[in-house]
Formats: C-alpha cells, structure tokens, sequence
C-alpha cells in the first residue's frame, strides 16, 4: 500500500505541473466579472494572490490527491488504458468536487455557481478541461511508474539469482 501512495504522489505531482501551466496561462472571469488566471483564484483560496503561492497550493493538493487515487485505483490498474479510464473519472469526479464544490465555498460564492451563472461557464469550462488533463496525466503517469517499477524490481530479482547460481559454483 505504501509505495502505491508514493507512486499516487509522484503521479499527482507529474499531473500538477500541467494542471498548474494551463491555469497559469488561462484568464476566467470571476464572480465581478473580472479576468484573472486560474492559478492566482487558487492562491485566494489560502488568503493569497501571487501566482507562487497559488503553484505551492495546487502542487500540495494535486500530491494529495494523488496520492488518494493510489489507494483507491493503485490496485485496480494494469494497463495505461485502465490509467486512462480511471484517471479521467477521477479528474472529472474532482471538477465537481473540487471546481465546482470547494473552490466556490473557499472563496465565498455559490456551489455550482460556476456552471449555474452564464458569467461564470468560461471558469467552469476551463476548469473542467484542466481536471480531465489532470486526471488523463495522473492515470497514465500512475501506469508508467508502476511499469517502471516492476520492471526494476524484475531486474534486481534477475541479479539476484545471478549470484545465487555463482555463488553456489
């Protein structure tokens, strides 16, 4: 179970960086109608409004939450497309919980507000596109690393035995 956590870490962070470029590079209207990138309404939500502080918060998150799909989906993936699947039903779970649940409460306005107020639909989107990207990358990367993994831990056994059958002569 550990080293699916760990490996849920390193896959969330692979996830978070591009999560983090593409809500660095993309404006949405908040709830004044006023255009501002992604990353710095994630840096509102802990009180903040540069884009560091925003970055150090989506990265603590998207560790956490990767960690979270290794011990939800870690034993249920085997292939880069099981990765796939998972990860973008988890991404989308996370848009509803995260972009359209918490990140509205956290910054005081309405729950769903971003998908019930027309001004707001451009953030909804945005915000979907970069949960399914998260979740897309986190499944595959999640997938690789555990390929990688095994195919180590394949090699190490494999030279284990080497010696074991020279030791013995």
């Amino acid at each position: 179970m550990k080293s699916k956590i760990i490996n849920g870490v390193l896959a969330g962070l692979i996830a978070g960086v591009a999560f983090g470029v593409l809500m660095s590079v993309i404006s949405v209207p908040n709830e004044h109608g006023e255009k501002i990138l992604m990353m710095k309404m994630v840096a509102m939500v802990i009180g903040q409004e540069t884009l560091f502080y925003g970055w150090l918060y989506h990265l603590f998150n998207a560790s956490i939450i990767g960690a979270m799909f290794g011990m939800v989906y870690g034993p249920k993936l085997k292939t880069y497309k099981s990765g796939l699947i998972c990860g973008s039903l988890y991404g989308v779970v996370w848009w509803i919980s995260g972009g359209l649940i918490l990140m509205p409460v956290f910054l005081g306005n309405h729950i769903f507000g971003p998908i019930i107020y027309s001004e707001l639909r451009p953030l909804a989107i945005a915000s979907l596109a970069g949960h399914l990207l998260y979740g897309l990358i986190l499944g595959l990367s999640f997938a690789y690393i555990l390929k990688k993994r095994a195919n180590f831990i394949k090699s190490l056994s494999k030279k284990s035995s080497r010696r074991k059958l020279c030791n013995q002569k």
